[in-house]
């Protein structure tokens, strides 16, 4: 079938809708036609996978507003396709297609749902005004809604599709490649390879760390990701005791807001703004680190793809007691779920996590295998395609 995947977001632009669109474009590719049309981003690199490459369109339209726009003549290159694919929130696009679906009925609409918008800042929340009588219109017309989790379906705008329409929700959650984001030490085979490795962790932890943790926020640093809670994690950690190293992995036009903010806390020595890093530096970051910290502040965060990329990596994470993101692992096994915005539980959590490495090491290899048993890609890619088979 040919599928038209339709996303606000798509690499070069780092952010977790646009990573997992570019994934769920490879896992149709094996067996449809998929062409993916996003808007372009501010500096247009080369949109290239470490695998291949995937068709894509980027759309610069004269009326933009972040992740919002009105490209008037993308309905006109969608009549040749079987499926619309559309990512929501994409506001404006979705005024659009559900305009198209009107006049084009029989091509079937499948919507994956990524997130509500409760609290968008300024002139956005003006935008996305529209999308209150959109939303439940495109609802209608899909054949087909994919979720990441129950639990947000159950707490979200899909609520009331939920509880009457259950058969158009269809739970799939977002994958990570286990064979590329692992731990640095992997189990051996050869139990006397495997017990070096041990005592080298151990030597590791006790003489050359030195009690000092290395910690790790990956996020975007722009308006877009206001939600992940960063100012929140900083002022936790001027009040931390433990010795600690916080590296921050992202970038974007806030960032200097928060190294003011690290200079004003006296986190300087402590908090290190790493930028932008490729896929390699990432996995490398990830196996350095000790903790993963997401502290969200709202249901802007519905699932948190770092959650399960620092957990293949057999990294612990502590993470808000949100919907969809507390559902992605279990609270007091591969981490700790905090109250979202609560300064005083989150340093309660980091000190519970910093002051036990026997628990620590305890849910870092549970991470690994709760990554492994449930979010393995090859896994979410089977799903993934018996749902678009199912279509045909």
């Amino acid at each position: 079938m040919k599928i038209a995947q339709i996303v606000c977001a798509f690499p070069p632009y780092a952010g977790g809708i646009g990573q997992s669109a570019y994934r769920l474009g490879e896992i149709l590719s094996q067996e449809h036609q998929v062409k993916t049309f996003t808007l372009k981003p501010q500096q247009l690199e080369k949109a290239k996978t470490q695998n291949g490459e995937q068709k894509v369109v980027f759309l610069d339209p004269k009326i933009r507003f972040g992740h919002g726009a009105l490209p008037f003549f993308l309905p006109f290159r969608l009549w040749q396709y079987d499926i619309l694919y559309l990512h929501y929130p994409f506001f404006g696009v979705d005024a659009l297609i559900l305009w198209w679906h009107i006049l084009r009925p029989k091509q079937k609409l499948v919507i994956h749902y990524h997130m509500d918008t409760p609290a968008l800042l300024g002139f956005k929340k003006v935008l996305a005004l529209p999308s209150r009588i959109i939303r439940p219109l495109l609802f209608k017309r899909a054949v087909k809604i994919i979720v990441a989790s129950e639990d947000y379906a159950q707490q979200s705008h899909l609520a009331k599709i939920k509880k009457h329409q259950p058969y158009k929700i269809k739970t799939v959650p977002f994958g990570v490649e286990t064979e590329i984001f692992k731990p640095k030490i992997q189990k051996n085979n050869n139990s006397l390879l495997q017990k070096a490795n041990e005592i080298v962790e151990f030597v590791n932890k006790t003489f050359i760390k030195k009690g000092s943790h290395s910690l790790l926020f990956v996020g975007g640093l722009d308006e877009a990701h206001y939600f992940k809670g960063l100012p929140i994690l900083l002022k936790a950690l001027s009040q931390i005791t433990y010795p600690f190293q916080l590296n921050i992995i992202g970038d974007g036009s806030l960032r200097a807001d928060y190294e003011k903010q690290v200079e004003l806390l006296k986190l300087t020595k402590k908090v290190k703004f790493l930028g932008r890093v490729s896929e390699d530096e990432l996995i490398r970051s990830y196996q350095k680190s000790d903790l993963l910290l997401l502290p969200s502040v709202n249901s802007h965060e519905a699932f948190g793809l770092v959650l399960i990329e620092a957990m293949a990596c057999g990294v612990p994470v502590i993470a808000s007691n949100l919907p969809g993101v507390r559902s992605v692992f279990r609270d007091g096994q591969e981490g700790l779920l905090c109250q979202p915005g609560n300064v005083d539980d989150l340093i309660e959590k980091i000190e519970k996590v910093l002051s036990d490495e026997n628990k620590r090491q305890t849910m870092s290899l549970a991470a690994r295998k709760l990554a492994e048993e449930k979010y393995a890609w090859d896994k979410i890619a089977d799903a993934m395609l018996d749902e678009f088979s199912n279509l045909k």
